[in-house]
């Protein structure tokens, strides 16, 4: 398969149950003997596992999935409601599929705790949900305590991360539109790792596409942790010279030391001070908290270390870790994609572990990220992974995947029919 068709087989990949359990490695899991499963957060990752689940114990296994949202809002495609070009419905699905369809139970509250001994989640309504397997998919949280700034009485409102799609993706698109012509947008990048690798240089090309067509005198700047771009540096860069010369400045090595939001200021460890009219800070990450205070948070205190055949975290039994929250495989990227092969990893394992066989031995996961360089043209990075036995960690196929030749709107249609179909995958 070459390249072309590898995007085109990715974007356009069938949601039915054969070709997921295709990628999991069971394609025929059914016949579990019932129990309860808890699924924590409804993003890429738990809403598949919560439909697989399902789908292939064929009903046998309760399934109950906590969310606080009243919808699925995606991450990916979201910067292009801050660029201008999409709207919040666009990026929005009901959870209502899980429920009517496949006889997920869906409460809507908050998991604040875990007694992994008693086997019960607590909500934070005071509510304890039994199980007998649980599946965390908590996402993000930030480490605030690395910009102390960020603390002080409004700060965080004035100065938005919009890096968890929702009220702050509409809020900064605000902050952008009140903006003058003439001022400055800066973008600060966290070191890496962090959700969605290429994020944050897509929506520099958002915002600068959205400047260039209303706010020409205006700049982006992007104050990059790392020592360089993270994921797709060459086309990001030729995006930037080509299409935004003279709107985007990129200064890599730029640690964010601290954030005076009341002067729209940033400070660094070895750079000069930064003011810029829209500030968009992006924090550090770690494990979602539920995650983490549950001491789930093995890797430097900050992500969740996980069996890869089963996805069951390595300190607690029981339990398993989805998505952005892990610590992640050599070369594995922490996408909304991954999660959710995660998902129909975990959902196999779990249906076959409570049926009393062996978990897949070689499970196979693919990925593709695809960055919107401006309102159609796109770029893209794809890889495929398989469990490596003598390492017990997953690595990346040779000669598997790569990346654009360069942008196009081709690419655009593709990206489209990737977000259309695995939306579906997950919550239809």
């Amino acid at each position: 398969m070459d390249r072309r068709q590898f995007i085109r087989a990715a974007s356009a990949a069938s949601v039915t149950a054969s070709a997921a359990a295709a990628i999991s490695g069971c394609a025929s899991v059914g016949g579990a003997s019932g129990g309860k499963v808890v699924v924590v957060g409804g993003g890429y990752g738990g809403a598949t596992a919560a439909k697989y689940l399902r789908m292939w114990s064929e009903g046998r296994i309760e399934v109950t999935l906590v969310e606080p949202g009243e919808a699925f809002v995606s991450c990916p495609i979201s910067n292009l409601v801050i660029g201008g070009s999409k709207q919040m419905a666009d990026i929005t699905t009901p959870y209502d599929n899980l429920a009517r369809r496949h006889g997920v139970k869906l409460v809507r509250g908050r998991a604040v705790g875990i007694d992994a001994g008693k086997r019960q989640v607590r909500l934070a309504d005071g509510t304890t949900l039994p199980y007998d397997r649980l599946v965390l998919s908590p996402g993000v949280d930030f480490m605030w305590d690395q910009l102390p700034g960020m603390a002080k009485p409004g700060a965080q409102d004035r100065v938005l991360h919009a890096w968890k799609a929702g009220a702050q993706t509409v809020a900064l698109r605000r902050q952008l539109e009140a903006m003058p012509d003439g001022g400055v947008y800066a973008l600060s990048i966290p070191l890496a790792p962090y959700r969605c690798p290429p994020g944050p240089y897509e929506r520099a090309c958002q915002v600068a596409h959205y400047f260039s067509k209303a706010k020409p005198k205006s700049k982006v700047l992007i104050l990059d942790a790392n020592d360089d771009v993270t994921s797709k540096g060459p086309l990001f860069k030729k995006a930037w010279a080509d299409r935004y010369k003279g709107i985007i400045e990129y200064r890599p090595k730029h640690v964010a030391t601290d954030v005076d939001a009341a002067t729209g200021t940033l400070k660094f460890e070895f750079n000069d001070d930064v003011k810029a009219q829209v500030l968009n800070v992006v924090p550090p990450m770690r494990a979602g908290d539920i995650a983490h205070n549950a001491g789930l948070t093995t890797a430097n205190k900050r992500w969740c270390e996980v069996d890869w055949l089963t996805m069951e975290s390595k300190a607690a039994k029981n339990i398993h870790i989805l998505g952005d929250s892990l610590q992640i495989a050599p070369a594995m990227p922490k996408s909304g994609h991954m999660a959710n092969q995660h998902g129909k990893v975990a959902a196999a394992a779990i249906v076959a572990l409570m049926s009393g066989r062996a978990p897949n031995p070689l499970p196979l996961y693919n990925n593709t990220c695809y960055s919107f360089v401006s309102d159609a043209d796109v770029v893209h990075v794809a890889s495929v992974h398989r469990y490596d036995e003598a390492q017990k960690t997953m690595v990346t196929v040779q000669g598997s995947g790569g990346v654009s030749t360069g942008a196009s709107e081709l690419e655009g249609h593709y990206a489209m029919a990737w977000a259309r179909n695995i939306w579906a995958d997950s919550l239809a």
